[in-house]
Parts: C-alpha cells; sequence; structure tokens
C-alpha cells in the first residue's frame, strides 16, 4: 500500500509558524501550534487581553463577507482579529496545530484589499479566513493526518475541497486538529494531543472535526472544513454549540479518491450558525467529472435565503429510543423540542424508522475500507498503527464476497425503507448521539446507562445509522445540560434534500437561539 493510497484514505475514515522578531502579533504565539513547514513548536508568552476585535470574530461569515465588499471592513481587519483570537484562545484548546506565518496570512489579505479596490471579487469567501481539517491535503502546509508516520509530511497539491475554497478567494488559515487518521469521535493523537471542548476544559469536543468545531465556537475562524463518515460533521458541532451538516453523498466531490464509489464518507462544512454552513456548503458543493457519484448541481441554491419557508402541515418524526441505550439528559432535551417544531406548524409524531442492518452494513464497509487503507502498511509499519486499525484490518480480512453482497443487500432494503418511512414523514429528528460531552482523557465511552459498548464507535450508533443510510443530516444546538455542556438535535432529511434539511435547521435556530451562547473562554 502506497502511502499516497493511505493519506487519502484516512480522509474516508473519520471522519505552527516559527514566528519572526518582525511580527509582533504572533512572534511569541501558542504551544503546540507549529510551523506550516514542520518546524518545532514555539514557546508561548501569556495570553493577551480581550480586546474590541473580538466582536469581528462572532459576527456570522456573511455578514464579514458583506462588510468586506462594502469597504465597511478589511480583509486585513479580519484576518488581524483572527489572528490575535488564535494567540488568545487557541492555547486553552489546542484547535488549531499548523498556522501559518502572519507575514503570509497578513499578505494575502492584503492582496485581497488590493484585488477590491481595483474592482476585482475574489470570488464568494473574499479574504476570509478558513480553517482546514487535518485530514485534508493542503499544498505546502504540513498535513499529519494526526499520525507520526506524517508528521513531517508536507503535500505538493490541494485536495478539491481546499482548491474550491481557494478559488473563491478564501486565506487557508492552518490546519485544525483530528483524532489519528481520522478515526474515532475523539479528537487526540500522538502528535499534538487532545483538542478540549470550549465550554468545559475537561471534556472532549467529539470528532474528527474536531478541531474546526472548536475553532469556530471560540471565534479563531469564521468557516472551518471536516469531513463525517460515522458521525465527524455532526458529533462536534453537537459538542461544541456550532452547527454541522453531513450532505447527501457526491454532494460534495471526494477528490483525489481511491474509493469513488463509497458513499460512506463525506466531505463538508461547519459553522456557528445555519446561514454560515449553507453559505459555505454553497462553495464546496457542485459537479466534479473526477467523482463517479457526484450530484449533477452546482452550490448555487445553498446561497439563498434560507428563510420564507412555511412548515405548517410539515410532517416531522420524533425519535422514541432507535432501542439504543441514551444518557437520560439527551433523550430529555431532544424530545423536549417538539413544541419548538409544533410551534413551526410541524405536525409531529412518535416514530422511527426501522434501522435493523445499519450496524452490521456500517462496520463491514468501514472494515473493508479501513483495510484498503491500511492493510499493507500493517506488516512493515503496524507498531505505528493504533489498535483501531488494527482491528479494522483484522476484521476486514474476514469479510467474503458472498458476505459482502449479502451486506449491501441489506443495505439497500434499509434504505427503501427509509425511503417509505420518508415518503409519509418530510423530516426525522433525533439526537447526534447518545452520550453528553465525556472525559477529555477517557478515549471513548465503555458503557451507556448499564449497557457496555462493543467497540470504540457504538456510542455513535445514533449518527452513523443515518450514514449508513445516505441521508442528508445535520446538527443544530438545541439545549444545554444542567453542568452547561452543548446538546445537539440532530435533523434527517429526504434523499438528496439538504436544502430542505437546511431551511428547518434554520427555522429551528432562529426559533430557539442557543446557539447564541459562546464558550466562557472568549
Amino acid at each position: 500500500m502506497s502511502a499516497k493510497l493511505t493519506r487519502r484514505d484516512a480522509l474516508k475514515l473519520g471522519t505552527t509558524v516559527a514566528m519572526s522578531a518582525a511580527t509582533p502579533l504572533l512572534s511569541a504565539s501558542i504551544k503546540k501550534v507549529v510551523d506550516a513547514t514542520g518546524r518545532a513548536p514555539l514557546i508561548a508568552s501569556p495570553a493577551a487581553p480581550p480586546s474590541s476585535s473580538d466582536e469581528i470574530c462572532f459576527m456570522r461569515a456573511v455578514d464579514m463577507l458583506d462588510s468586506i465588499r462594502k469597504k465597511k471592513l478589511s480583509a486585513r481587519e479580519v484576518m488581524q482579529a483572527h489572528l490575535k483570537q488564535i494567540q488568545r484562545v487557541n492555547e486553552k484548546v489546542n484547535a488549531i496545530v499548523t498556522l501559518l506565518p502572519e507575514e503570509k496570512l497578513m499578505a494575502q489579505a492584503a492582496a485581497a484589499d488590493e484585488a477590491l479596490a481595483k474592482g476585482k471579487w475574489l470570488g464568494p469567501l473574499h479574504g476570509l479566513p478558513v480553517g482546514v481539517k487535518d485530514l485534508h491535503e493542503t499544498a505546502g502546509i504540513r498535513t499529519t493526518f494526526g499520525s507520526p508516520l506524517f508528521k513531517d509530511h508536507v503535500p505538493d497539491f490541494d485536495c478539491r475541497l481546499v482548491q474550491r475554497e481557494k478559488e473563491a478567494g478564501a486565506i487557508v488559515i492552518g490546519k485544525t486538529n483530528v483524532p489519528e487518521f481520522g478515526l474515532g469521535s475523539q479528537t487526540f493523537n500522538p502528535v499534538f494531543g487532545p483538542t478540549r471542548n470550549p465550554y468545559d476544559l475537561t471534556k472532549t469536543c467529539g470528532g474528527s472535526t474536531g478541531g474546526g468545531s472548536v475553532a469556530l465556537a471560540c471565534g479563531m475562524v469564521p468557516l472551518a472544513d471536516g469531513s463525517d463518515m460515522g458521525g465527524s460533521l455532526r458529533n462536534p458541532p453537537n459538542f461544541c454549540n456550532i452547527v454541522g451538516i453531513r450532505p447527501s453523498p457526491g454532494r460534495v466531490p471526494d477528490v483525489p479518491s481511491s474509493l469513488g464509489w463509497f458513499t460512506l464518507a463525506v466531505p463538508g462544512p461547519v459553522a456557528r450558525n445555519v446561514t454560515d454552513c449553507a453559505f459555505f456548503l454553497s462553495v464546496l458543493a457542485g459537479f466534479d467529472r473526477q467523482s463517479p457519484i457526484s450530484i449533477d448541481q452546482t452550490g448555487a441554491q445553498f446561497a439563498q435565503s434560507l428563510g420564507g419557508r412555511s412548515f405548517k402541515g410539515v410532517r416531522v418524526a420524533m425519535f422514541k429510543d432507535l432501542g439504543l441505550p441514551w444518557e437520560p439528559e439527551v433523550k430529555t432535551a431532544v424530545q423536549a423540542q417538539r413544541k419548538v417544531f409544533e410551534s413551526l406548524g410541524c405536525i409531529v409524531v412518535d416514530a422511527e424508522p426501522d434501522f435493523q442492518d445499519a450496524n452490521e452494513s456500517f462496520l463491514a464497509w468501514r472494515h473493508w475500507a479501513t483495510e484498503l487503507a491500511f492493510g499493507d502498511m500493517l506488516s512493515t509499519k503496524g507498531d505505528q498503527l493504533n489498535e483501531y486499525i488494527h482491528w479494522h484490518v483484522e476484521e476486514g480480512r474476514k469479510l467474503t464476497g458472498p458476505y459482502l453482497s449479502r451486506i449491501e443487500a441489506k443495505r439497500t432494503a434499509l434504505y427503501q425503507r427509509l425511503c417509505d418511512f420518508k415518503g409519509e414523514y418530510d423530516f426525522f429528528i433525533l439526537p447526534v448521539n447518545q452520550v453528553l460531552p465525556f472525559d477529555v482523557n477517557t478515549h471513548y465511552p465503555t458503557e451507556i446507562a448499564g449497557v457496555k459498548m462493543e467497540n470504540y464507535i457504538a456510542w455513535m450508533k445514533s449518527a452513523y445509522y443515518i450514514s449508513a443510510a445516505g441521508n442528508p443530516a445535520m446538527s443544530v444546538p438545541c439545549a444545554f445540560s444542567a453542568s452547561g455542556l452543548p446538546i445537539g438535535i440532530q435533523i434527517v432529511g429526504r434523499h438528496h434534500d439538504d436544502w430542505g434539511v437546511l431551511q428547518l435547521g434554520y427555522a429551528f435556530e432562529q426559533a430557539t437561539g442557543v446557539g447564541k451562547r459562546r464558550p466562557g473562554i472568549v
């Protein structure tokens, strides 16, 4: 197995700078933030006090762009504000693990301002800083996948996600932390350590888009990209009081890829609010000939106004229990949102699809994909690959053709059952996952409500059952626990109805306002 294959397929499984003395803003920057080309980390000075630039950092991205376009705010001011916020907050949470040099970022921001002064708008993300997940190859910027095997790896190309961000005028500010190779929904790795939940630094932020979600919650970036196989665009937003959508497979092209027809893993956006999430999706989405499952539509729809749709009479199914164990606060908080949907005019019914075989289908194809990615490497570098990879590869090697054909038949039947269910209901509502944010030093929950978890991802079934079916789904803030921990609600739509999911998510967000609550550390 080539390293190239391993790097690309790492994406499927999730799921800073040596400053010179001439760069005063970040010249004594953040512990653990390392040079973009892999040089040694710096030792931080005490965090700077809050400043008025904090207001910029918590603007909606769409408002930030509007202010830049109208020249009420410059791209340089936007970049400076975010760099100050990173200096002040990142040391506490360890969300951004590779940051570009300040002088390079400020030069790109100045170029955006100069282009606008000449009447040239660079694109829908003109001059906006964007955080890129450390599973996504980015030319000239260290991309580690959270693995010591790639701790000094600097790609010479951009994956399609990053290409589209740059073509839209965005400025890649750096890389956000991930679990090792994106495996598991708890962000920690042997290269950078854990990323902490900004609402409680003793808790996990989830994963694998953990670094990006925390960076957003803390105002360190206005937008961040991610990916989702078992819940990685939903669980971290759920744990961090922000928004994320798992788009329909093929909505956002995953290029380059050695698994072109693979539908369990998808790239996508995370943001602080539904409007920004939809707008970012408008940039990332769109047809790509190199993706055989690419949906032949542009992303333009997602840049339209989300308001104005009437949900009167729209039938919404509220989960009962899915036959899964739950932490009581999670289940109660989500079911309490019935009144919100009813206030929007929805007809809410206690009902849920039959997810029989979803668990077996998801695990079989996850084993299969991981064996493809790491099977050959295991014989030469097995001592440097974690226990999750060893387990998946071992299970992947047990798979047979007849077994997989029957698994695919079961998964097809699952999809068809959801089609029938969605014929009766427009949306399905459930929690993102089954637990509250847990201790940052705990790799994964071993039991829920007295029920033992059979493996490291079993606590995420309420997220990956949806992945197995392939429907679009998003996480939107809905409540806080008694201890002050975020709880998100998962909105699942019909096949390819990403727009409908965003519209309902927006209406719910406007009715509740829970996402406006910021973490105390900012």
